[in-house]
């Protein structure tokens, strides 16, 4: 068994799609084939926004596609405690701070936008919101630029400034994702992630939490993310279909053609443990390209 552990982070806001398919397999993979562990972490952060019943549904899912786990499923919702004692370090450090600013008043101070949509202009860092009025925290990031190695995306860098301060706890409340996901994956000690290139503008801030709370700095590694004929990412949004286990080894099949790793003619009708156990053997990361999305055609009109 190697040092290395990998892990897919689902969030129950709905059903397992292709999309989420490539994410969860390509982790897996990259996982199996360093002789790693590969865990699963149920990210339900906004109980609002979540289907019934997709956390379990997801697992069954996982389990048709023979894309087995290691060890117990983390649910996010238990950590609620972990995350406030990091939030009270860093409002103790005065690396965040309250922020009770609504988008319309961002919207009346004209705030520039990034990336990730406004770029918060400090307003709360000078100007302390008045006692009991609800508020965000934020980190306050403290670098100017971000640089790292991404496994596919090669050299990434980042300037702040287009970026700002990130939400870690939202005024309503729940925790934010930048903020559990950091936390989860150290205390999960996790070393490489394995996710698609919609969340690589979460790295700097992700790496500047880390950085801020003194925890390990994972491997990344962003595959393109599948889109439809209109260019939209497959997602609940978007009217994603949900997969159809009924159909596994064409799934596996399909992805691994997506994943630039295509079966042999003889194992594209095989038993999904066959076609696993081939990919895990032939896998490279490296095979993946450069690139932020792509198109598969076994979505014809999706």
């Amino acid at each position: 068994m190697s040092g290395y552990i990998g892990r897919f982070a689902p969030s129950p806001t709905g059903l397992l799609h292709f999309g989420s398919l490539l994410a969860a397999l390509a982790s897996y993979l990259d996982a199996r084939a360093h002789q790693g562990l590969w865990l699963v972490r149920i990210e339900d952060l906004d109980p609002p926004r979540e289907m019934p019943g997709a956390a379990a549904h997801i697992l069954r899912t996982l389990e048709r596609l023979q894309l087995h786990w290691d060890g117990p499923v983390r649910y996010q919702h238990q950590q609620h405690e972990r995350y406030q004692t990091a939030i009270d370090i860093l409002l103790a450090q005065q690396q965040a701070y309250p922020c009770s600013c609504s988008r319309k008043q961002l919207d009346q101070r004209h705030v520039s936008r990034g990336p990730q949509g406004q770029v918060y202009d400090r307003y709360c860092l000078t100007h302390a919101p008045a006692a009991g009025n609800a508020c965000a925290i934020r980190l306050k990031v403290e670098q100017t630029r971000c640089r790292f190695i991404d496994r596919v995306q090669g050299p990434v860098e980042y300037d702040f400034a287009s970026l700002g301060d990130v939400v870690i706890r939202r005024k309503d409340g729940p925790f934010a994702y930048q903020l559990a996901v950091v936390l989860d994956d150290a205390d999960q000690g996790i070393t490489h992630i394995v996710r698609g290139s919609d969340l690589l503008d979460s790295t700097p801030w992700q790496l500047s939490l880390q950085q801020a709370l003194l925890l390990p700095q994972p491997s990344h590694a962003h595959i393109p993310v599948i889109v439809n004929n209109d260019g939209q990412k497959l997602s609940k949004q978007t009217f994603a279909q949900p997969l159809d286990t009924g159909h596994t080894s064409q799934l596996i099949c399909a992805a691994l053609d997506c994943l630039h790793h295509p079966l042999p003619d003889a194992l594209r009708q095989a038993p999904v443990p066959e076609q696993l156990a081939w990919a895990v053997q032939h896998w490279q990361i490296e095979h993946l390209p450069a690139e932020l999305t792509f198109h598969h055609p076994y979505w014809g009109k999706n």
